[in-house]
């Protein structure tokens, strides 16, 4: 990483407001963030799958050229901007090293301080990689927002079952279904994302504290605590839109039952942040009861 500034990873969690602060930092002026918002480079890397990842991002690309481009002069630059960001993070993947990957970052960056990558599947890396990310710059920040776990539950499962559904499908019945394999020790890509024990063991084993922010998606949506996140990033103070909300999910209620069930279940993910942390969201209280 050239010069100085800091390289921030946003590393979670899914369904806890990672959306909403991408662009609240995308148009912040002392940011520089891409159009892509989850790069996926070290999941990839890990997994050793950068050429695949490039073929995907590839197809997506391809699809994205052939659609008419909109007559709104705005969304023409928004998809124009989004088309040579793909072609940038290919070439990019394509070499697949970490210097290819910071240059990616930093290409347009100008005088502005923060590079970032909000990917939430970084959180369930190795503490090895964590700690080799944590050392690629000389100012390197982790932010993780913890959500509700029965909320971040429903909400991730909402999300499954809305790409699973089958056109003109009602989402609640196959929610249901979803949620209650979760529980039942299936559909793990599910749980683990929401696994707060394990995703803070192995951050808190690999960075700096005083280089980790942990904030809550429940106070997330207020200045004060906008503030206290642009402070922890070393940026100026900046007012943010709270009242937009960025890839809301489908509104289907829980029912009574599965918010129990839910609840019990989660029941050891309450108790471990609020011995380790101290202080959880009143909303976090009721539900660790179960209702």
């Amino acid at each position: 990483m050239t010069g100085e500034g800091t390289l921030m990873f946003g590393v979670g969690a899914t369904k806890a407001g990672t959306s909403w602060l991408h662009r609240y930092l995308e148009g912040h002026p002392d940011c520089h963030l891409r159009s892509i918002k989850e790069l996926h480079f070290f999941d990839a890397l890990e997994g050793g799958r950068l050429q695949r990842a490039r073929a995907e991002l590839n197809e997506e690309r391809a699809r994205l050229a052939v659609r008419p481009v909109p007559a709104n002069r705005a969304r023409a630059e928004t998809r124009a901007r989004r088309l040579k960001d793909m072609a940038d993070w290919s070439s990019a993947l394509e070499v697949g090293t970490e210097a290819a990957y910071l240059d990616y970052l930093e290409s347009g960056r100008g005088t502005r301080r923060l590079i970032a990558d909000i990917t939430p599947a970084y959180s369930l890396l190795p503490v090895g990689r964590l700690k080799r990310m944590a050392a690629m710059a000389s100012d390197v920040r982790f932010v993780y927002l913890l959500r509700d776990p029965v909320d971040r539950l429903w909400s991730h499962v909402r999300m499954i079952a809305r790409r699973r559904a089958n056109p003109g499908e009602a989402i609640g019945p196959r929610a249901g279904r979803i949620l209650a394999r979760v529980i039942a020790g299936d559909e793990a890509h599910i749980a683990e994302r929401g696994d707060y024990r394990s995703v803070l063991t192995r951050l808190w084993a690999a960075v700096d504290p005083t280089r980790l922010c942990l904030s809550y998606y429940e106070e997330l949506f207020s200045q004060s605590s906008i503030d206290r996140i642009c402070g922890f990033l070393g940026i100026a103070t900046r007012p943010a839109e709270l009242g937009v909300r960025v890839h809301a999910g489908v509104p289907v209620p829980m029912s009574r039952e599965q918010r129990r069930a839910a609840a019990e279940w989660l029941a050891p993910q309450y108790d471990f942040v609020a011995e380790r942390l101290g202080r959880v969201p009143p909303v976090w209280q009721s539900h660790r009861v179960g209702v």
